[in-house]
């Protein structure tokens, strides 16, 4: 018996020593990043171009600063730009592939898959809008874009408010760059500066704004009666199994994916972001439904918050089956939303199979985010037409359960004001971006902030010192308290 004690110990030894000289130091996901690296560009520099009609050096200097390392310069490189295709293509070698995006009317560029060329850009989605029957500029803010110079308000701090916006383009960090910095009080342009080179027609990426502008779209359905919060999202995931009632996703409701509390498996929170995921349909022209129902769920639906794109891209998909076509579904945010409060210059953008990824690709420029957050200082009344209801502005100003231990910092697709930040309104809440991109509404001052940025590199910017700053500024007036979550209300 001792002998044999001796002679497994001695095996578990050198098992245990074998074990640990293998390291997972291979990259398999190598030959996807590499793919998405070339999609990003591809994607970034068409709507760079034909979207938010900049130069090739604007797109160089600031549409890609945040990439380590763009392929080419604004000189030229490994890069081809279509002009009557309003096409372009990143990479000239087969392995990895050459990935190209190409601008469709309506839409913005949509994102070609690895293995098609020039030649399918015909295939690809589009949305043909009517032409303005009326010029913009001959409507008065906020239905429109024509401004009159007023008095201002002698209760604004004029120096404060010139301070902030000092604060916000003036950063310490070279990089913070601020594009264009819009605040709005008792409905009227206090404060409105752009960037040189950027002006009041400029549209750039929101990313995740988006997020909240697909809310919107979907809580119109909820108040109609197409969709319910608090019931299963009512489709099939995948993989199909025999039996889809024994699914354990089924139990995932619309309320669970708005609050980023689906349960599934974390792609994006796990740092796979640009190697799988969301990352394959955004720039790789993967289909970003069939991607957003193939992930398994790992917790009970609704005690854990992730911050992940697939699980708004549920939602949009709900809705979609919800509108019934795909006709409707494409015109429906123009119809519903975009055209009824004058967001004329906003484009959503979809996956090369006509879904849209609203959990990000939508470009649109800093009066109509402006626009899109009176509707919600307003309480979801345009002309005095309701378009969406309290009770839904409610739900996405309510903090997650999920992030009751953590701060209560988000809502419904929505950012709220975390509980230990005691410097800014607790009645605040706002849209966020990547690069900067941020729409604070605060009801208790009757503000809208909008702030565009191209940040780069650890980026940083502070919504809510941005608020603090502004502020300064304003008088404060009565809002109703928003509820909070306390531990343990989670379900």
């Amino acid at each position: 018996m001792k002998k044999l004690l001796v002679a497994v110990l001695a095996v578990s030894g050198l098992y245990s020593a074998v074990q640990a000289a293998q390291e997972s130091r291979f990259d398999y996901f190598a030959t996807n990043r590499e793919t998405i690296r070339r999609g990003v560009q591809a994607v970034l520099m068409c709507n760079g171009l034909f979207t938010s009609e900049r130069t090739v050096v604007q797109v160089f200097e600031q549409e890609l600063a945040y990439l380590e390392h763009p392929i080419g310069t604004a000189d030229g490189g490994d890069y081809s730009v279509d002009t009557a295709l309003q096409a372009v293509a990143i990479g000239t070698a087969a392995n990895p592939p050459i990935m190209r995006a190409a601008f469709r009317e309506g839409l913005g560029c949509v994102a070609l898959a690895p293995d098609q060329s020039w030649d399918d850009i015909d295939s690809l989605p589009r949305l043909d809008i009517a032409p303005r029957e009326v010029d913009p500029t001959s409507i008065p803010w906020p239905n429109g874009d024509q401004v009159e110079s007023r008095p201002r308000d002698d209760r604004i701090d004029a120096a404060a408010l010139e301070a902030a916006s000092d604060w916000a383009f003036d950063r310490e960090s070279p990089e913070q760059v601020t594009l264009s910095l819009l605040v709005v009080h008792n409905g009227e342009l206090v404060l409105e500066h752009y960037a040189p080179g950027v002006d009041a027609s400029t549209r750039t990426r929101t990313w995740s704004t988006a997020k909240s502008i697909a809310v919107t779209l979907i809580g119109m359905l909820v108040d109609e009666g197409k969709l319910e919060l608090d019931e299963p999202l009512g489709f099939e995931w995948l993989p199909e199994i025999q039996a889809p009632s024994s699914d354990p996703r089924e139990r995932i409701t619309l309320r669970h994916v708005l609050n980023m509390s689906s349960g599934l498996y974390p792609v994006d929170d796990s740092g796979m972001e640009y190697a799988t995921g969301s990352g394959l349909a955004y720039w790789a022209g993967a289909n970003s439904v069939d991607g957003a129902r193939e992930r398994g769920l790992i917790r009970r639906p609704g005690t854990s918050w992730n911050y992940e794109n697939y699980d708004t891209l549920l939602a949009v998909y709900a809705m979609k089956l919800a509108l019934g076509d795909q006709q409707t579904y494409l015109l429906f945010p123009r119809k519903a939303l975009l055209d009824r409060i004058g967001m004329r210059n906003t484009l959503l953008s979809v996956d090369r199979f006509g879904n849209f990824i609203l959990s990000s690709q939508v470009y649109t420029n800093a009066r109509d985010l402006a626009r899109f957050g009176l509707l919600y200082l307003n309480g979801g009344v345009w002309d005095g037409e309701r378009l969406i209801s309290e009770e839904w502005i409610e739900f996405v100003r309510t903090p997650a359960p999920a992030t009751a231990r953590t701060g209560n910092f988000y809502g419904g697709q929505w950012w709220l004001v975390p509980d230990d930040r005691t410097d800014v309104p607790q009645d605040a809440y706002s849209t966020a971006g990547n690069r900067g991109q941020y729409v604070i509404v605060v009801p208790s001052h009757d503000l809208v902030i909008v702030r565009r940025g191209l940040d780069y590199g650890e980026q940083g910017f502070d919504r809510w010192d941005l608020l603090r700053e502004v502020l300064k500024a304003f008088p404060r007036r009565e809002a109703p308290a928003m509820p909070r979550a306390e531990p343990g209300n989670s379900p």
